[in-house]
């Protein structure tokens, strides 16, 4: 296709974001008595996110920042994905507005690496035994999705959660009582509770 000589690229486009249609869900049925829910769409942007999430640390101070994004590209995931942990180099793609960070890192002089306090790999197994698909992963990618997990671990000092749902629609939306990212979001916040 093509404007005026001049080509345009292909985009995959989603009238709706299955992770912002799940957050906004979590927050009509809430989590349970004493779960307060503030919700907040974070940009596309190494420039916007990072405060974003900065404001969210110093006004809301949770005891855990549950993130949900969309993960990967139509029918690369099936489940949901739950990230344990969050690098802080590696960053060479460009988003939306062209903008790569300065030396292709989230934090200047951060670690490596980053986990959340959170075992996702203890949590994905008890959630395959209630029969949800879910799969443990220690690599977010190297995109504002990991970007902006690390910028929540180090601002969170691990009290950050991340999971990413799958581009697909597979979440279909019949129940939000029922609804998989609410069942891994209250198991979620249970865990941190314990710690």
């Amino acid at each position: 296709m093509e404007s005026a000589g001049v080509p345009l690229c292909t985009v995959l486009e989603y009238l709706v974001n299955p992770s912002w249609q799940a957050a906004q869900g979590l927050e009509k049925v809430g989590l349970g008595e004493n779960i307060n829910i503030y919700i907040k769409e974070v940009p596309v942007s190494y420039i916007k996110s990072p405060q974003v999430i900065v404001g969210m640390w110093e006004t809301v101070n949770p005891k855990i920042n549950m993130h949900t994004m969309m993960g990967g590209g139509v029918g690369t995931r099936v489940g949901i994905s739950l990230e344990q942990t969050g690098k802080n180099h590696g960053y060479r793609d460009r988003e939306v507005c062209a903008f790569c960070p300065v030396n292709h890192c989230c934090i200047e002089g951060g670690s490596d690496r980053l986990d959340s306090i959170i075992d996702m790999r203890s949590l994905s197994k008890d959630l395959k035994q209630m029969g949800l698909e879910v799969i443990y992963s220690r690599d977010t990618g190297r995109y504002l999705c990991d970007f902006v997990y690390y910028c929540s671990l180090h601002h969170g000092h691990g009290r950050a959660a991340f999971i990413h749902v799958p581009a697909s629609g597979s979440l279909i939306i019949h129940d939000w009582l029922d609804h998989p990212t609410r069942i891994v979001t209250i198991h979620t916040v249970t865990m941190c509770c314990k710690q």
